[in-house]
């Protein structure tokens, strides 16, 4: 544990990243990649830039989730990390974010069976740990849409997901990422694996916990040998009922699991959704056992500890404080307000958010934001 001395603005070593502060920027999809290649456009820069220099902003940035493969996008717009022409667009991004001396990492992501055909290649339809459908929406051409029923991933085809998830690895270090956050949460591909309630598989990856995070430890595994457990961080949301997930049958015992069979990795960090991503943080009003994020983190073994969702300065200052995590990430807070770490600092009042411009278009409610005077 930390030592009351430890505060949100001190120095952190995750793996092999040295931060100059424990304010990280969460994972924000923001659907401004506008081109039929996916590629991160130069804007995309600009808006990283802004919140990049450690004295301001954050002292690590997650990027938006990016797409391991054509297969594995779920929305309209969002980059991909899979093509020799995103490489070459996100290494815009890292380079303008290591001009104002920040640290950035790429979220990877298969969004499973939240996604739909128009967005796939040749139409086809979403994959997933099984054919269970999804009660969700997704952003296609022309606004809103339900989901695509999936198809369940025949056994053979999981290796490639795999080396698919390795190869957009070694493409974020040749991007110039200083590492990579596998998304493994908020209800896609490696979460519908992981939890029972969408996972009725009767191979090796489904039925027992030990079977339902195979697919996890292959991944984890995999991004490993191929860049290093000093450059991989991993995101998890243990009860978040995001994109129509499910709770698990015994969500403490899944995630104890998943902890236990991380440990041995010693990975950069660990990224935790408490509660409903972006909504409570407490969901026993709504029937969900209370969840001991404690007792997740010590069968980590010391790997670092990010907790995420509904911070507020006074609850960040708190947790990093009493070392109950290592650091916090803000997501929404960070879109209105690039120098959000500077306003942590010095109590300042936050913008506010215009929710009409979260998804899709240009600067308008992305880059055009007031910092402090």
């Amino acid at each position: 544990m930390l030592g009351m001395s430890t505060s949100l603005f001190s120095p952190l070593q995750l793996g092999d990243i040295a931060l100059d502060n424990r304010v990280v920027m969460a994972p924000l999809t923001r659907n401004r990649a506008s081109n039929p290649g996916r590629v991160p456009v130069p804007l995309m820069a600009d808006y990283y830039r802004q919140r990049a220099n450690p004295a301001t902003g954050a002292g690590l940035l997650i990027t938006e989730a990016s797409q391991i493969s054509p297969m594995a996008q779920g929305y309209l717009d969002t980059p991909g990390i899979h093509s020799q022409e995103q490489i070459a667009g996100w290494r815009q991004v890292t380079e303008a974010v290591h001009a104002e001396g920040g640290k950035i990492v790429i979220q990877l992501w298969h969004v499973g069976r939240i996604s739909h055909s128009s967005l796939l290649p040749g139409g086809a339809a979403p994959v997933s740990a099984s054919a269970k459908p999804a009660q969700s929406k997704t952003y296609i051409s022309g606004g809103f849409a339900d989901v695509s029923a999936p198809r369940a991933l025949a056994t053979e085809e999981i290796a490639g997901v795999v080396a698919d998830y390795a190869q957009a690895a070694r493409n974020a270090v040749a991007a110039g990422f200083d590492g990579v956050e596998i998304h493994a949460a908020n209800g896609y591909l490696i979460e519908q694996f992981l939890r029972d309630s969408v996972n009725d598989r009767t191979d090796a990856y489904g039925g027992t916990i030990a079977n339902r995070v195979r697919l996890l430890h292959e991944v984890v595994q995999a991004v490993t040998g191929a860049i290093g457990a000093g450059r991989t961080g991993i995101r998890l949301s243990p009860i978040s009922p995001a994109n129509d997930i499910g709770q698990d049958s015994d969500a403490q015992a899944l995630f104890n699991h998943v902890a236990q069979v991380l440990a041995p990795f010693k990975l950069a960090y660990v990224h935790v959704v408490e509660g409903a991503t972006g909504g409570p943080r407490d969901l026993t009003a709504q029937g969900v056992a209370p969840f001991d994020y404690a007792a997740m983190r010590a069968a980590l073994g010391g790997t670092p500890w990010m907790l995420n969702n509904g911070y507020d300065r006074a609850l960040a200052l708190e947790t990093v404080a009493s070392g109950a995590a290592d650091a916090v990430a803000f997501g929404k807070p960070f879109i209105a307000n690039p120098d959000l770490g500077r306003r942590l600092r010095e109590g300042a009042a936050w913008n506010a958010l215009d929710v009409k411009t979260l998804y899709g278009g240009g600067a308008a409610g992305y880059t055009d934001y007031p910092t402090l005077a």
